[in-house]
């Protein structure tokens, strides 16, 4: 009777328990059987590289391979058309995985190591998610057959979240309740090291702003004219006066989406694509109000009207430390990338076109201390998220260390067998952390605790206006 009571005692204070070492063993040697199958995938979605809301043939393949593997799809989620959930199991705990597969547009480049444009402005995955979403796809069938195998309960579910990159699929798919029945999320993303950490995010406004005025002939009647680019022009000239009276951890960036037709016409539409970060959404409150005011000044100066569309909105990452304890402690048991000699080649030439003395040889294959903290760069969607359930995410040496994001560098690995190795690598750390969850009730059980703890005395309210649907053209331009 007492060692009864001993062993459950034992196992409600565990932390968390990993899987057996021969289930542990099948699972790696089954990923790395299939490594190649997924790997064509991914190359398949990074050729066809769809931008945000338009992934008609990214979010398909991916949603055939999972509906071949016995998921159950539920399409159009959140009222959007590339937008899906796949299902397997039943039953609690049900653990999500996140997978995306939009691309950025005008950074088309073959997978050399030299700037080599496929179609000139076309887009490009520059942040690797054709690696993304198909390792969360790769990961989550993978659980699946282990879990059928094993005759074990509980759900899997993968979300195929289009148009990260700005379109803030993820909000309006929770806004649709699509996380309402789930225990912990698990993220990852494509980056040039491998790690997990508590460093979160930069919350993030985005808009476009569009300045109407008068059509003339600029030489022969401009006072009869009123320019929608010099009010464009001037709010921007504010902005950037504006950045000297804000918190140093601002960033603000923006582009001319439409300029005119000709120098000699007034032009009597343009529009500004602005996107303003702070590290906490109640900070960039306060900075998004003076950005309002930069545009209003612009458009009262020059005698033109101004329209505001807010396109996105997200907020700063919401960190859970048993589970980024989860993904570190996977990380350090498998190792990170191995490049082989025609890989390191191909590394090395890269480099020479950003940074020669950047990160040490074989960096790839470390696993970088457990961040506490961080200076946070980007935003992200997945934010949103993990302020309405349990998430955490880490990152996996998908392209060679040192690559700067959103480049075509990034893009050429992507779509390489570095990238691929770095996507097998982050299949395989969220199948062993999903199969652990699910297994492991106590972990469950802190990852809603530190949730609970890390969000209490704090709002969660999108920025986005309540009756928004989804930006679905906002790639588009005017």
């Amino acid at each position: 009777m007492w060692l009864c009571v001993w062993f459950g005692l034992l196992w409600t204070g565990m932390a968390g328990a990993e899987i057996a070492a021969p289930d542990r063993a099948r699972m790696l040697e089954e990923m790395d059987a299939r490594a190649a199958h997924y790997g064509e995938i991914s190359r398949q979605i990074w050729e066809w590289a769809e931008v945000g809301y338009k992934e008609t043939r990214s979010s398909a393949l991916l949603k055939s391979e999972l509906e071949k593997n016995g998921f159950r799809i539920e399409s159009n989620v959140g009222g959007i058309p590339t937008a899906f959930t796949a299902t397997w199991g039943s039953g609690k705990p049900v653990i999500g995985i996140l997978g995306e597969f939009d691309a950025l547009p005008g950074l088309s480049q073959d997978n050399s190591p030299a700037r080599k444009v496929l179609v000139q402005g076309a887009p490009g995955h520059g942040c690797g998610h054709n690696l993304f979403g198909t390792a969360s796809a790769f990961a989550a069938i993978t659980v699946k057959n282990w879990l059928a195998a094993k005759k074990l309960g509980g759900t899997v579910r993968f979300y195929g979240t289009p148009a990260e990159e700005g379109g803030g699929g993820k909000i309006y798919m929770a806004r649709a309740g699509a996380f309402r029945d789930v225990d912990a999320v698990l993220d990852w993303h494509p980056g040039s090291s491998n790690g997990a950490g508590l460093t979160s995010s930069l919350a993030n406004i985005s808009a476009k702003f569009r300045f109407y005025g008068k059509a003339s002939h600029a030489s022969g009647s401009p006072d009869r004219g009123r320019s929608a680019l010099d009010g464009l022009l001037l709010m921007n000239h504010a902005v950037e006066m504006l950045r000297e009276h804000v918190p140093a951890s601002t960033r603000m960036h923006y582009i001319i989406t439409k300029g005119g037709a000709a120098p000699n016409v007034v032009p009597d539409f343009a529009e500004g694509f602005l996107y303003a970060r702070s590290p906490s959404m109640p900070s960039l409150d306060g900075v998004w109000e003076r950005v309002i005011k930069c545009a209003q000044a612009g458009a009262l100066a020059t005698d033109t009207r101004m329209e505001m569309e807010v396109i996105n909105s997200v907020y700063n990452y919401l960190q859970n430390e048993p589970l980024a304890r989860l993904f570190d402690r996977h990380l350090r048991t498998l190792g990170g990338v191995k490049y082989t000699p025609e890989e390191r080649k191909f590394a090395e030439e890269l480099r020479k076109s950003f940074d020669p003395g950047g990160p040490p040889a074989e960096s790839e294959e470390a696993i970088m201390p457990f961040a506490l903290s961080g200076a946070p760069g980007g935003s992200t969607d997945s934010s949103d998220v993990s302020w309405v359930v349990p998430t955490a995410a880490f990152r996996a040496a998908t392209s060679v260390p040192g690559t700067p994001g959103h480049s075509w560098q990034n893009v050429a690995c992507a779509g390489s067998s570095i990238g691929r190795k770095g996507m097998t690598l982050a299949a395989k750390v969220l199948a062993l952390s999903a199969a652990e969850l699910l297994t492991t009730p106590k972990l469950v059980e802190d990852a809603r605790k530190d949730f609970e703890k890390r969000r209490a005395g704090h709002e969660y309210r999108s920025r986005l206006p309540v009756d928004q649907k989804p930006p679905l053209s906002y790639r588009d331009n005017p």
